[in-house]
């Protein structure tokens, strides 16, 4: 018995904000010294870097709970299923719910738990929880759905991966620019054919690496506001996930006993494009091939930006319902979910279409 996809929902936010709309940020460093070469300069090389031209913000009124619900009840839909048999839902996020205008943090009760409300479940055996692992939550959800079925303990899950990154960003970070807002899920079952999670791998390190993604005080130096942001290393990370994230997923390859070459795509975390593409590009290394298959790592990050926890579950529901016209996921498919993130976190799974 193990973990099948049977049916997957997302929900992309309808405000697009472009590049061109932080032209007048005050970017400055961590030390509060304004950076000067201009926000055009700034924001063509960030284009350059991670690839994102736009990015998506939920409306005011929404929140984190909210848009995980509608990406929930869509994966239902396209499952047809009852969601009375749903024995467990689990919601990847960080931050939880923040309203407009506010930087607090709510997740009492838990997201699931509002998700399971919102959906009207009154099946009391269905348990919610949270799972606040970073980037990589989702995948990890999956993860955890799949080991519930092999040991018989669910018949059924329902993973979502949910954030709302633009009520926590900095205005005076350049890094503000790579976050988003987006949702996406999955209804797990027990499957016991031969598709369906083949194998899995998640490594953690957090000697040096804990800080390298967490939250901080504002950039600007005119502030004595306590309040917090996300923050983010960039040129550490990008040396921690080029290293360490191939190895991971070689690890997870290596427990499914499959060929590189029978590997149909690579759904990665959409954190930065060139990033990703480096990852990937070193993580075929391992196994002596010097190029990258065509069409193998689809990418949403262009116009979606990074929407932590909900990119792989989106990228994935977008490709099942053929909304990106060179990717599609056809039965006998080999491919693998990978991402990686604060913590900082890993995590792969090799995943029969």
């Amino acid at each position: 018995m193990r973990a099948k996809i049977i049916g997957s929902g997302s929900y992309i936010p309808d405000t697009e904000i472009e590049n061109v709309e932080f032209i007048e940020n005050p970017f400055s460093f961590p030390d509060g010294r304004r950076i000067q070469n201009s926000n055009a300069d700034t924001i063509e090389k960030f284009q350059e870097i991670t690839g994102i031209r736009s990015r998506r913000y939920v409306k005011d009124e929404q929140s984190c709970s909210e848009i995980a619900f509608i990406a929930a009840e869509r994966a239902i839909e396209n499952a047809k299923i009852d969601k009375e048999n749903i024995d467990c839902i689990i919601v990847a996020h960080n931050f939880g719910d923040v309203q407009k205008d506010s930087i607090q943090t709510d997740i009492v009760p838990s997201l699931a738990s509002r998700v399971k409300h919102k959906l009207g479940i009154q099946n009391p055996f269905c348990i919610p929880y949270d799972l606040i692992f970073g980037c990589p939550g989702w995948v990890q959800g999956l993860i955890q759905a799949h080991l519930y079925i092999k040991a018989n303990e669910i018949k059924r899950a329902l993973v979502i991966g949910s954030e709302v990154l633009s009520r926590v960003v900095d205005p005076f970070d350049r890094d503000t620019m790579i976050f988003a807002d987006g949702a996406g899920a999955t209804i797990i079952d027990g499957s016991n054919d031969s598709s369906g999670v083949i194998a899995h791998a998640t490594v953690s390190h957090t000697i040096e690496e804990t800080e390298y993604l967490g939250i901080g005080k504002s950039f600007n130096r005119f502030s004595n506001d306590n309040t917090k942001y996300i923050k983010m290393q960039g040129h550490k990370i990008y040396q921690y996930a080029l290293k360490q994230v191939p190895a991971a997923m070689k690890a997870c390859m290596d427990k499914a006993g499959w060929d590189i070459k029978d590997v149909n795509k690579i759904l990665i975390h959409q954190a930065n494009e060139k990033m990703d593409e480096a990852i990937v590009k070193r993580f075929y290394r391992l196994y002596g091939e010097r190029e990258l298959p065509e069409n193998i790592m689809p990418m949403i990050i262009e116009r979606l930006g990074n929407s932590s926890v909900a990119t792989v579950p989106t990228l994935y529901d977008l490709i099942s319902r053929n909304e990106l016209p060179k990717h599609q996921l056809n039965s006998g498919d080999k491919i693998l979910l990978a991402s990686v993130g604060a913590g900082m976190n890993i995590n792969c799974v090799a995943y029969l279409v």
